[in-house]
């Protein structure tokens, strides 16, 4: 299994040349990829062609990823039906990024699937966690997600938030850590 495999199925991977040349192999080419979603004056339709060549699928015709958008890797993102992904989003997706039908981004909202170990001899070490945005998730502005947390069904998660732990469907979540204040209405 190679080291994407390995990071997509999520766990311990130990930084070495030999593991990951596959890795900054696949970020250099996709980095070409994403300067030219966010340097080029394209129309929706030619992004989303972008973005599917970024994520390495066709990107529904019914969601809209905004420019600028910026990945560690890009190709560990999968996004279904009716999302919208607002501008300057940044997704470390290397642990995988899953982000359900009719799910709304705001603009900066950070979805990271990567740490390091905590020990000084360990932080070559890269530990990923797969990201899972259910169906008609919120994202306020600025919003930063950690590894391994999925975002419940129906959940609005509040502006500048940072969300540590799961979200229970049909939640309201704010603050760093996020905490739930009530449950969405209607």
């Amino acid at each position: 299994m190679n080291a994407l495999d390995k990071a997509l199925k999520g766990g311990v991977l130990n930084y070495s040349e030999a593991d990951f040349k596959l890795v900054d192999q696949t970020v250099e080419k996709n980095t070409q990829i994403i300067n030219k979603i966010n340097y080029q004056n394209n129309t929706i339709d030619e992004r989303r062609e972008l973005f599917s060549r970024l994520f390495g699928y066709q990107v529904p015709s019914t969601s809209d990823i905004k420019a600028p958008f910026n990945a560690d890797l890009g190709c560990h993102t999968f996004v279904k039906e009716n999302v919208f992904i607002n501008k300057d989003c940044f997704f470390m997706d290397l642990g995988g990024i899953w982000i359900d039908e009719g799910a709304k981004l705001g603009p900066r909202v950070s979805l990271i699937t990567v740490n390091h170990g905590e020990a000084p001899t360990e932080r070559r070490t890269l530990i990923t966690k797969s990201i899972h945005i259910e169906k008609n998730v919120w994202l306020g502005t600025g919003v930063t997600v950690l590894p391994g947390v999925t975002i419940g069904e129906n959940s609005i998660v509040g502006a500048a938030s940072v969300v540590t732990k799961d979200v229970a469907p049909n939640s309201v979540v704010v603050g760093s850590p996020a905490r739930k204040i009530r449950n969405v209405r209607g």
